[in-house]
Formats: structure tokens, sequence, C-alpha cells
């Protein structure tokens, strides 16, 4: 069948998958009063442009007759009317209806010419200045280079989706960095993987035994291992899993892999193959950890036992000789751990370390890896607590810390909680800010899981005996009543948890079938535990689950959740996955300019369709994002267990069943369990929490961190 052509103005899009680009658009043609119906994969399509398409008319069983777009082009707009419209739409930022209207008043039929060729007379126009025009043409050139490349994407099978971030990094010579090399998309632009880019290098041509291919493959399997928490990978298992994903002879991958420490892309080091950056952290974590083991404040003990003293009148509380010790080795400077389980009065003890230290004059600051740890650290000490990144004074513009080496926070003592959070990374980065003579009290949970990004940093300290350290296990006799605390500390030491005892503390629900737990947890979620304790469904209680993916995986479960708390309002579909008012979503990765952090809870405020735009908000404030920043928030009525670190919530409902086998462990069950302030429900089987009780084998994380601090 031979293909036909339609012209005209694009009213609107109500719809577009950033994945495949399949648009559903409403197009007015100068010759029919009729607005037509346009479907295809159209990337870019912007509402107000002027477009010439080319495809063929069906008719569709319940929408009618429709126009099916294979392909389409910019017709740019030459009547006055054309380019108010077009200009009105928001295309160019910058310009709205008011602008637009001025902008053809003076210039008409001229107007998209002289933005082009001739933009310094736009300070002919009252309102422009010489910043809104640079951001005019900067804007109308953008919208020309993401054109050309979207059709270039589009031309060899890449979703449009990232043709943002693409132009971010390369500007106008996008397409040219592609051509010669589309494995810099993988190693240069977040949210490409390897595969992506190595489907375009395909369709471009490049031999699959190249070695730009190889190195690329090399780079992206230590990125997923650093994804999976590991600092390095062993030299054979890198090699074999490189050749594996690439297809290739192992022989190949060993001698690409020789050649990249040439290019500082990687440290080999023994046996040891790290990404260059974290091999600097590594070592770098080390040896200021040791420097500070080595620090010690010199204090009068007498001075010091008085201050306690003090403290335990102040606070009508008695401590025992391992909490006195605790407080002592604290303040006695450089470097302190301080670890415990719930109940056990980590809290109170790291109020009587303030309270000792500033009694002594000592400045102190406090901080934690999330803005819900930090929240929670400044209400519980009545101090000021801040996030790390902003106690750093982290810069989104530069993307650097303001304080480090050359400007050291100004303190004597700082004091991080829930240190088990803290990756490699940025502990190197903290450490670098403290000052000559300053002190560091790390306060955490050795038992919890690991920090979600790479490293092992708390378990490695603690594991190398050379730094003070002071674990709490005496339960405090108010706490021993709690089914949480005690449940807690039975899994932890490898005791199946009661249950039934107290239902209103600790409950569980039976479910053999992880495909009835959706519904169950449904249940409970928007009806069983509301009207019982009078919990918000959705700002009290969360679910968190072991797996992602599963019928009781977080994906299922937030969908089934999402239908039963928040079904009706405007939503935005990205992605396959729908957004709309009320919802509550997370951020699942640090995203340094926006403020917001992996993990980071909010509800969004607002939705706005056409322009592609959600509003959250978060305990630091109001975020919004475009449609293609919206990879990076998640529905969070569910999250898997290790998005929770360092959160707390008045009720923590967990599914529990034999599929979620592989990731039943008990460090991560009694992770999930002390989340909870108030409730605890199991959802699922016997046979599975018995299973993640036996289960103390946590998969090992490849960091040399505790070696190096062994010496």
């Amino acid at each position: 069948m031979a293909e036909e052509g339609l012209e005209g103005v694009v009213q609107r899009i109500t719809f577009h998958n950033p994945e495949n680009d399949y648009t559903v658009a409403r197009v007015q043609t100068e010759e029919d009063t009729d607005v037509t119906t346009v479907v295809g994969n159209l990337p870019g399509l912007t509402e107000g442009e002027q477009v010439s398409l080319t495809g063929n008319w069906a008719e569709h069983p319940r929408y009618g007759r429709q126009f099916k777009a294979t392909g389409f082009h910019m017709v740019t707009p030459t009547s006055v009317q054309g380019i108010r419209k077009f200009l009105a739409s928001g295309a160019i930022r910058g310009v709205g209806p008011e602008m637009a209207k001025r902008l053809t008043g003076v210039f008409g039929e001229e107007t998209l010419d002289i933005i082009d060729k001739d933009p310094d007379r736009l300070l002919e126009i009252p309102g422009i200045g010489k910043k809104k025009k640079e951001d005019i043409v900067k804007s109308w050139r953008r919208k020309a280079d993401v054109r050309d490349l979207l059709v270039f994407l589009h031309t060899h099978g890449i979703s449009g989706g990232h043709a943002g971030r693409i132009h971010a990094r390369f500007a106008s010579q996008s397409i040219r960095v592609i051509q010669q090399n589309p494995y810099v998309l993988a190693d240069e632009v977040w949210g490409i993987g390897f595969l992506t880019a190595d489907r375009m290098a395909r369709k471009l041509g490049v031999d699959p035994e190249s070695p730009d291919r190889i190195a690329s493959g090399l780079r992206y399997t230590l990125r997923q291992a650093v994804d999976q928490g590991h600092v390095w990978l062993p030299r054979e298992e890198l090699t074999q899993c490189a050749a594996e994903s690439l297809a290739i002879e192992l022989v190949q991958v060993e001698q690409i892999l020789e050649t990249l420490p040439v290019g500082g892309e990687v440290v080999i080091e023994d046996d040891r193959v790290y990404l260059s950056a974290w091999y600097r952290a590594e070592v770098s974590v080390a040896k200021r950890l040791l420097d500070l083991a080595g620090r010690r404040c010199v204090l009068d003990g007498q001075n010091v036992d008085v201050a306690i003293e003090a403290v335990e009148s102040r606070r009508h509380i008695v401590f025992d000789e391992r909490q006195k010790e605790a407080v002592k080795k604290a303040v006695g400077g450089g470097l302190f751990v301080l670890t415990g389980g719930p109940g056990t009065g980590k809290t109170t003890i790291t109020q009587a370390i303030i309270d000792v230290l500033e009694s002594m004059g000592k400045r102190v600051l406090l901080a934690a890896p999330t803005g819900r740890a930090s929240k929670k650290l400044s209400e519980v000490t009545g101090r000021t607590a801040s996030t790390i990144h902003r106690l750093l004074e982290y810069n989104a513009q530069s993307q650097l810390f303001g304080r480090n080496e050359a400007r050291p926070l100004v303190m004597e003592f700082v004091i991080i909680d829930e240190q088990s959070m803290v990756d490699l990374m940025l502990m190197d980065c903290l450490l670098r800010a403290i000052p000559a003579g300053g002190s560091l009290i790390l306060v955490g949970d050795s038992d919890q899981l690991p920090s979600v990004g790479a490293g092992n940093v708390l378990a490695d300290i603690l594991a190398s005996g050379r730094v003070r350290s002071v674990k709490l296990e005496h339960i405090f006799r108010q706490m021993e009543q709690s089914m949480i605390v005690l449940n807690a500390h039975r899994i932890n030491n490898g005791e199946y948890p009661r249950l039934g005892e107290r239902p209103e503390e600790f409950a569980f629900v039976e479910a053999e079938d992880a495909g009835d737990v959706p519904d169950l947890i449904q249940g409970l979620c928007k009806t069983r535990l509301p009207a019982h304790f009078g919990l918000d469904p959705v700002d009290d209680i969360q679910v968190l689950s072991p797996m992602y993916r599963g019928p009781a995986g977080v994906r299922r479960l937030n969908e089934v959740l999402q239908q039963a708390l928040n079904p009706e309002g405007v939503a935005l579909t990205v992605g396959g996955q729908r957004f709309r008012q009320g919802d509550k979503v997370m951020q699942i990765r640090n995203n340094y300019d926006k403020e917001v952090f992996n993990g980071d809870l909010g509800r969004i405020i607002g939705t706005d369709e056409g322009a592609g735009v959600v509003h959250v908000s978060f305990d630091t404030g109001i975020v919004s994002y475009r449609a293609e920043e919206l990879d990076e928030l998640v529905l969070a009525y569910a999250a898997t267990i290790h998005k929770a670190q360092g959160s707390e919530y008045r009720a923590v409902v967990i599914p529990l069943v034999t599929q979620h086998y592989i990731m039943l462990q008990r460090n991560l069950l009694y992770t999930a369990i002390t989340r909870a302030r108030e409730l605890v429900v199991l959802v699922g089987s016997k046979r599975a929490i018995g299973i993640a009780v036996r289960n103390d084998r946590a998969p090992r994380r490849y960091s040399f961190l505790g070696e190096r601090l062994r010496g």
C-alpha cells in the first residue's frame, strides 16, 4: 500500500511512551475542520508544531478513523498565526502566549528567522533583556539539536527518551560523538546502559570484537558490581563475566583489560580490579581512618565523671558500666564507634555523649545519610542535625562538596548516625572534611544490612580491630516489653520470633500462596489497620518486601496499593508507570542538582500532563521532575527492605513467602522489623520466616578496606 501524506498543526499530545516513542496526538489540518488522531512512533513531537507526516489511514474498532504515521518532519510555520501558536505552546523556554503575541506583532512572518539568524533584534521587544534573549536563543537551538538527535536515535532503533540527557552531556556534538564511539553513552550518560549502547553500535556497524566494545564491556561489568555493593572484582571473575556478556573469547578480554590502567580508567592491584575512583576512595578512607584512630583529646577524667553524673541527674537515669565506658571512649576523641540493636539505648548514650561534650565546651555537629534519618536524629537529640551532603555543603552546579581538605568543617566532634547506610564514596568525602584535631563518632547497628552504595564500611571498621568501639547489648527494662524489640533480638540471635502473643504490636497473617499476598496486604493497608489502629494508610504504613519482582514483590504490590489507595485523579504515564497526584513515591538515585537522594520518600502534590511535569513534596522541600527525569522516581506504597534503611514508620507490613527464597536472610528480616515503631505485620508462611531466621550467610561484598586498616 502506497503511503499517504498528512500536514497540520499538533493540537495536543494525549499519550507518549518514552520507551518506544509511541505517541497519540491530535492534529489539525488546514483542509479539515475536524481534528485528526495520529498514532505512531513519533519521537519529540511537540504541541503547537506544524508537521508533515507520512503513513496510512486505518479504522480502529474503538477509536474510529486514525492516521498511522510511519515518519514525520517539522515544517516551520510561515503564517503569523501559525508562528504565534507554535511559540505560545511553550516549545521555546522563556516564551509564553503573551511574549509570542509581542514577537509576532513586531516581526510578523520573520519572527523565527530573526530568532535563528539575527537574535540581537529580540532586544527591541519590551520585556526581553540580554539574559532572556540568550535563554530564548539557547532553547531554540537546543530544540533543533534535540530534534535532529531524536530522529537519529529513532532511525537506529533507540528510544528518544534519553535524548535530553545525551544532549545535556554532548550538546550539538551529540550525533558526531555517537557515530565515532557509541559506547561513550554507556560510560558518560546516566540511564543508558551498555546493552543499549551496544545495540546502537551494532546498527552503526561497529565490529563486535573492537577494543572500544570490549573496554566498555569491562567497565560495564565493574559498574554492575558497584551497583551490587562491590568495590572491586577479582580479575578472573571480571574477565569471565565480561566475556560471557560480550560473547567473545576470554583471551581477547584479558588482553584489553591490561590496557585499561594506562588510561587511568581502572586500577589493578594484585588480583583486584577497581574502577579508579573506587580504588582512590578505599585507599583514602583507610589512611584517614587510621589517622583519626590515632588521635586523642586530653581530658580530665574526673571532669568527665562529673559531667556523666550531671547527665544522669538531669535525665533521671543511671548508666551501667558499659554505657559509661561508651561515653568516656567517645569523648576521648579521635575515632569511636557506638553500635547496638533496638532497645539497647544507643539514642540515650548518643544524647549523653552530646551533653558531656557540650558541658566541656566542645562544638558538636550532627548528621545522618538521609533526610529522614537526620530529621529523626534532630528530634531525639533536640539539636540541629543535617544530611551528610548538606553538612559538607554540596554544590549542585559544580557537583563538588564545599567542605574538604582545603576548607574543613568548623568543629571539634562530628557524630554520624545510621552509619551502616554510609557507603565508601560518601565516607571518603566526609573524612576529607574532618579538620586536624577533629574527632568522629559513628553510631549504627552493625547487624543491619550494609549500605545501598558500594562498600561495607561499618562492618570493615569493626572487623579491623583498629578502632575503639562499644557494642550495647543490654535491653532497657522499659523496652523488654516491646514485641518488636524482643522479636528483633530473637531473630538476630537465630531464634524464631514469637507470633500471636501481642498481635497489636507484632501480628502474623498466614498465606502459603504468594498470589494471595497482594489482596491480603491491600485489605490490611486500606481497611483493617486504619480501622483498628487509626493509621493513615499512606503516611503511617509502609510495605517492605524482600524482592522487587514476583507476585508478592514491590512492583506488583505498588500496582495493587495505588489502585486501592489512590485510584483517581490526573495521571502521567511514563515508561509504563502511572504517577498520580497524591501518590507516595521514592527517589532511586542520588540527584545532587535537586538535592534528593536514593531512598528519599515524597508525595506527588501536582501533575502537569501537558508539560509532562510532576511536582513532589519531600521532607527537604518541593522538587519538580520533567518527563525524561521520571525514571528517577518509583511508586513507594511498597519498597524493598534495602531502600528502607535509616527510616522509621509507625507500622510496617512485610510479605515473606518461600518464592522469596533467594533473598530470605536473617539481617534482611531483622532490618525490616527494626523499621517499625509501633506495629509489625508479617504476611506469608511460617516456613519462609524460618528460612530467613536460619540463614545468617549474608552475600559477600568485595571490599579490601578491613585488610587495609589491619595494615
